[in-house]
C-alpha cells in the first residue's frame, strides 16, 4: 500500500519513509513498487538532488515480509529469479537495481532493527547514520536463502570475509557503534538525533554540484558489476525459495519454533 511508504520532496531532497510500524516495516511487493518508482523519479527529476531513507518508527525495516517468501515457496513461483522474467518486472528487482544504478546521493537514518534488505540496502547508501540501538542482521542462511542486493560481495568487501560470513551464516548481529567502526555507517548518534543528522547531510549534498557528485560516485562504484551480481544472486535466491529447507524455515518461523534442517537438504 502506498501509505506504507511516505514520499516527501523538499529543498532538493526526496525522503522515503518506511511506514508499516505494526510489522516493523517489513517490505511487501507494493512497498517495493513505491520505492522503485520513487527512485526512478529521483534520478529523472533535476530538482531532486539527494534521497533519504528513514522510518516512522524505531525499527528501520524487518526486511522482506516473510509471508511473501512463504507464498512463493508454496506456489512454486520463482519470480525472484530476475534472469527468467522481463527486466524490471518484479518490484523487488526494480528496487535493488535502482540502488545499484543510482547516481544521486543516497542517505539512510537507522534508529533500530535493520534485517535482511534493511541492512543490505545500506551498502548502497553513500552516507549512513545510526543509533547505538541500531541492530543490523542478515539472516539469509537461517531462512535457507542466500544473500541479495549484491551483499555477497559488498559486505565482505566492506567489513572482511570473517565478519561478513558470521553475519550471513550464523545470523550474528552488528550494533550501531560497530557499524561505524567497520565502515558500514558514518556516525553513531543518540536515537533522537539520527534522523536530523541524516536529513542535514542530505540537504548539504543537495547543495553540492550534482555533476561532480555523480561522477565521483560513478568512479567509486562499479554499477554494472553490482547489477550483474544481483542477477546471479537472484537465480540462486529463486532456487532456494523452492527448496525443502526453505519450506521448513518458513514453517518454523510461523510456528515460532526452531527450524530442524536435519532431515532436509
Amino acid at each position: 500500500m502506498s501509505d506504507h511508504i511516505l514520499v516527501e520532496i523538499e529543498a532538493g531532497v526526496m525522503t522515503l519513509t518506511f511506514n508499516r510500524p505494526d510489522k516493523k516495516n517489513a517490505l511487501t511487493d507494493g512497498m517495493y513498487k513505491v520505492l522503485a518508482d520513487s527512485m526512478a523519479q529521483a534520478e529523472a527529476d533535476p530538482a531532486i538532488r539527494a534521497v533519504l531513507f528513514k522510518s516512522s518508527s524505531p525499527a528501520f525495516s524487518a526486511g522482506n515480509d516473510v509471508s511473501d517468501f512463504a507464498a512463493q515457496n508454496s506456489s512454486g513461483d520463482t519470480s525472484r529469479d530476475a534472469s527468467e522474467r522481463p527486466a524490471g518486472e518484479r518490484n523487488v528487482t526494480r528496487f535493488l537495481k535502482a540502488l545499484a544504478r543510482a547516481e544521486k546521493p543516497l542517505v539512510a537514518a537507522v534508529q533500530g532493527l535493520a534485517v535482511g534488505v534493511g541492512t543490505t540496502m545500506l551498502l548502497h547508501c553513500d552516507l549512513v547514520y545510526v543509533s547505538p540501538e541500531a541492530k543490523l542482521t542478515t539472516p539469509f542462511v537461517g531462512l535457507a536463502l542466500v544473500p541479495e542486493a549484491a551483499s555477497s560481495w559488498l559486505l565482505p568487501a566492506r567489513i572482511g570475509h570473517a565478519r561478513a560470513y558470521a553475519m550471513f551464516a550464523l545470523g550474528e548481529a552488528m550494533m550501531g557503534e560497530e557499524a561505524v567502526t567497520t565502515g558500514i555507517a558514518n556516525k553513531c548518534l543518540p536515537t533522537d538525533e539520527v534522523v536530523a543528522a541524516a536529513l542535514a547531510a542530505a540537504q548539504a549534498l543537495a547543495k553540492r554540484p550534482i555533476g561532480a557528485l555523480k561522477v565521483t560516485k560513478r568512479l567509486m562504484r562499479d554499477a554494472d558489476k553490482i547489477a550483474e551480481l544481483m542477477d546471479i544472486e537472484g537465480r540462486y535466491f529463486g532456487e532456494r525459495l523452492q527448496s525443502a529447507e526453505a519450506a521448513e524455515a518458513f514453517a518454523a518461523f510461523f510456528q515460532k519454533r526452531p527450524a530442524d534442517f536435519s532431515k532436509v537438504g
